[in-house]
């Protein structure tokens, strides 16, 4: 077995591993975001954490399978160990650039559902409107 075959069969699997942590993890802990960025509609919340997970799947394993490409091939023991700490430190960029991008989108979802709702119409159950505007404001 060459070394380029054998650093694939380590860096897929270790790859794959770090990218089904980090969703896990943003999955598990993003929920209470979520919540109460929906006003604590649960269904609502579990759907939106489900679709930013399969998002997060889709993009960083499609960077791992394209990330395959590129790059020198190794063709010795030092080479395999540097190529394989190479392309594991760009996957953990990408994972930490995408963790971070996420939990940005999270504050900003419970930032405005921290918002009050003006329009009685959209206002969901058990959320206190906030007083009308004084007639020199309208």
């Amino acid at each position: 077995m060459n070394y380029t075959v054998l650093a694939y069969y380590i860096y897929l699997p270790v790859a794959v591993a770090m990218t089904v942590w980090v969703a896990r993890t943003l999955h598990r802990n993003g929920r209470i975001f979520l919540v109460q960025a929906f006003h604590g509609q649960e269904a609502m919340a579990d759907a939106v954490n489900h679709l930013l997970v399969v998002g997060f799947y889709l993009v960083n394993l499609g960077f791992i399978l394209m990330a395959l490409r590129y790059g020198g091939k190794p063709t010795d023991a030092q080479a395999t160990i540097e190529f394989l700490s190479t392309k594991l430190g760009i996957v953990m960029l990408v994972l930490g650039a995408m963790h971070f991008f996420n939990m940005f989108n999270f504050d900003k979802m419970r930032r405005k559902g921290q918002r009050p709702v003006t329009d009685p119409a959209i206002a969901p159950a058990g959320v206190p409107l906030p007083p009308p505007l004084p007639k020199l404001y309208r």
